[in-house]
């Protein structure tokens, strides 16, 4: 069962950095066309918006592999103080600590796209509707949410090992 769900986790992580990925190249194709406009004397209509739009695709669509891959701050001051089971049950809590506040982005940010979707909220410049964005958002955000459980699920099951944690989440 816990292998399926990671199957299914890997999948989701993988589509979600596959999104990320493209928006940084749609956005980098934007730049490029609004350099090359601007040097032209006719810069790209609605830039500004293809940029703040693509920031949140790119954002959130690389917040679930950075995780999957540890690549998350964290400031490890203490951990060579603390036995290593004190320290598994900390990367536990960091793990659902983290899925409970993607899970709020998520559900705060949904919320947020009914209210842009009544009000027909959109981008200023070319009118892009605001809460396709905050969809994908929150899609991506409870991906993430869902990849940090999962993650802690497996520290607890695991065990302290002593090891590495980097190695424990690989």
């Amino acid at each position: 069962m816990l292998a399926m769900l990671r199957k299914v986790a890997d999948g989701l992580v993988s589509l979600s950095a596959l999104a990320g990925t493209l928006g940084l190249i749609f956005v980098t194709l934007v730049v490029l066309a609004d350099v090359i406009g601007r040097a032209a004397g006719a810069p790209l209509r609605g830039a500004q918006d293809f940029y703040q739009m693509g920031m949140v695709i790119i954002v959130f669509g690389g917040m679930a592999l950075c995780d999957r891959l540890g690549g998350h701050i964290a400031v490890d001051i203490f951990e060579n103080h603390f036995p290593d089971a004190f320290n598994h049950w900390l990367d536990i809590i960091a793990a659902l600590l983290g899925a409970a506040i993607f899970a709020g982005i998520a559900y705060t940010v949904y919320d947020s796209s009914k209210l842009s979707q009544m009000l027909k909220l959109a981008t200023n410049i070319v009118s892009m509707p605001k809460w396709y964005f905050q969809w994908a958002l929150s899609v991506m955000a409870l991906i993430t949410a869902f990849g940090m459980a999962l993650r802690a699920v497996e520290l607890a099951l695991s065990g302290p090992s002593g090891r590495d944690r980097r190695e424990i989440r690989e």
